[in-house]
C-alpha cells in the first residue's frame, strides 16, 4: 500500500534553499539522500514555475536513483509534469477532491492539518497522510499559525488512521518529545538544510530517534 511508506521511516526531509547555508536545492537533495533520506519534499516559494519544473525534473531523477519518494508542495501540475510521488497541500489550496481527481489513484496526496477537526475532515475527504502542525513555534514558514502542540501528536496517535508527519519547530533537542508523543514520521526543515553537514546531523537524529543508517 502506498500509504506504508511513512512507517518507520523516521525523518521527511524538505527543501529550504533560503536557509541551506548557499547550497543550491538541488546540492541539499544530494546530501540528503546520500545520508539515507527516503522521503524528499520540493518546497521552493519564490522561484519561477518554470525553474521549479527544471529542478524538480532533476530531483525525480535523484530520487529515483535512490529508490526515494518525490512529493511536491501545493503544485499537482508541477508534480504531474515531473512524475513525482505525490503532492502536499494545505487548507486554502485545491480542495482534496480536486487534486485527487487529477492526480489518480497511484500519486500520494497529503494535507497539511492544524486541528482535530482539519485532521479528520482529511481522513474523510480521502487524504493519504496528513502533516501535523506547527508543533513549536516556528519561522521557517510564514504564516504556520499559533503552534498545535504535543498534545495534538497525541490525539493522532490515538485516533487517526492514516500516517502523519510532525512539522514545525522540531529541533534536535526535542525530537524525542516529538517521538514520545506518538510522532513516527518527522520533519526537521531548517535543522537539516541548515545543518554545516547534512550527513552527520541526520545520523545523530537517527542515533536519538533509535534508527539504523540504511
Amino acid at each position: 500500500m502506498k500509504r506504508d511508506i511513512f512507517l518507520n521511516t523516521g525523518l521527511y526531509c524538505i527543501t529550504a534553499e533560503k536557509l541551506s547555508r548557499g547550497r543550491t536545492n538541488i546540492q541539499v537533495v544530494r546530501e540528503m539522500l546520500a545520508a539515507g533520506i527516503r522521503i524528499i519534499q520540493y518546497r521552493e516559494k519564490e522561484k519561477s514555475m518554470r525553474d521549479k519544473y527544471q529542478e524538480c525534473r532533476e530531483i525525480r531523477e535523484l530520487t529515483r536513483k535512490y529508490g526515494a519518494v518525490f512529493i511536491v508542495n501545493d503544485h499537482v501540475d508541477l508534480a504531474l509534469a515531473v512524475g513525482a510521488d505525490g503532492v502536499h497541500i494545505g487548507q486554502e489550496d485545491l480542495p482534496i477532491e480536486i487534486v485527487s481527481h487529477l492526480a489518480g489513484d497511484e500519486m500520494l496526496i497529503g494535507v497539511s492539518t492544524h486541528s482535530a477537526e482539519e485532521a479528520e475532515d482529511a481522513v474523510r475527504r480521502g487524504a493519504d497522510y496528513i502533516g501535523a502542525g506547527p508543533i513549536f513555534p516556528t519561522e521557517t514558514k510564514e504564516n504556520a499559525g499559533e503552534p498545535a502542540g504535543l498534545g495534538y501528536l497525541e490525539y493522532l496517535a490515538r485516533n487517526i488512521d492514516i500516517p502523519f508527519v510532525a512539522i514545525g519547530g522540531i529541533t534536535e533537542e526535542n525530537i524525542i518529545d516529538v517521538y514520545r508523543a506518538g510522532a513516527r514520521c518527522i520533519s526537521l526543515v531548517s535543522e537539516i538544510v541548515g545543518a554545516e553537514d547534512i550527513g552527520v546531523k541526520v545520523a545523530s537524529l537517527r542515533r536519538k530517534l533509535g534508527i539504523d543508517a540504511e
